[in-house]
């Protein structure tokens, strides 16, 4: 059985940032991408290293993907052919991307996103069986609290609720029954069999003109769903991961919160922990959380 584990980093110039969370920011406080591109490029020695002690610890081979000729093809494919999405939207294509490039190498693949931290040296191959279906997370908790209307929903297009309702969204506009989970792609574990049935990078201009579609003045003005939600639509690869999960009827696994622990707005990281993702890129805590881990094993 071969088994891989890979991550991607590509420093994102400045001028190519999307800044999605302007206007929900507080007053002097750094934009979320900014942030982003100065704490990865800080912690970027020992994310790498984190990551390929682990795939040492458990015997599988660590790639580690960065700004090659491959990504500089990729991006100018897209850039010619949707020059409406982002950079960040292409580099987490990409990302997709190198899943079906490593099945044609690899049986089992584990994909971490860069700002993940493995606590750990058991196996996520020997936890969680591929033969089963996709591992990854749903983030359906973090869709709206409870009590929460649609209309009370404040958003940036990043959120959890706007890839949710979005994925809800192109579901009916394709006569699918509306019900599904919204994932996040930080942490993904398949095999080729799955990745062909999801079949991400089928006929993108079709899914794309799904996606634009449902950014119309037309459908935002006949739509059940509020304009603080169709005003959060866009074109990343959670929706599409979702839509493709439903549409062809992929087997998944959710991943726990021991294997994809959201670390974001709480305050500490739980002994169990197996992997962390990061999301509030404070990484000193997250390494002194580590050091202890990586001591008591």
């Amino acid at each position: 059985m071969s088994r891989v584990i890979y991550s991607l980093y590509i420093d994102v110039p400045e001028s190519e940032l999307d800044f999605f969370d302007e206007k929900i920011i507080k007053k002097d406080q750094l934009p979320t991408n900014i942030n982003t591109k100065n704490e990865l490029k800080t912690h970027y020695k020992r994310l790498v290293e984190c990551k390929e002690a682990y795939a040492r610890s458990i015997g599988c081979d660590f790639k580690m993907i960065e700004y090659d000729n491959d990504y500089k093809e990729f991006y100018s494919y897209y850039k010619k052919n949707y020059p409406f999405i982002t950079t960040y939207n292409i580099i987490n294509e990409y990302k997709i991307m190198l899943l079906y490039k490593m099945a044609e190498e690899y049986d089992e693949i584990l994909y971490l996103d860069f700002d993940t931290i493995p606590m750990t040296n058991k196996s996520f191959f020997d936890i969680w069986d591929l033969n089963n279906g996709i591992a990854i997370m749903s983030n359906n908790k973090e869709i709206r609290q409870s009590g929460q209307g649609l209309h009370d929903i404040v958003g940036t297009i990043r959120s959890p609720s706007a890839k949710y309702f979005n994925t809800m969204a192109m579901l009916e506009e394709t006569d699918y029954i509306p019900q599904c989970d919204v994932v996040n792609t930080g942490i993904v574990g398949a095999t080729k069999e799955h990745l062909q049935r999801l079949n991400f990078f089928d006929d993108m201009d079709t899914t794309y003109s799904i996606m634009e579609y449902l950014q119309s003045e037309e459908y935002k003005s006949e739509s059940m769903y509020p304009r603080n939600i169709t005003d959060t639509f866009g074109y990343d690869n959670e929706t599409i991961f979702s839509y493709k999960l439903v549409s062809n009827e992929v087997p998944v696994q959710w991943l726990d919160r021991k294997w994809h622990y959201f670390y974001d707005s709480e305050l500490h990281i739980p002994q169990e922990t197996k992997i962390v993702h990061a999301i509030n890129k404070k990484f000193d805590y997250v390494w002194r959380a580590y050091d202890k881990s990586m001591a008591s094993q």
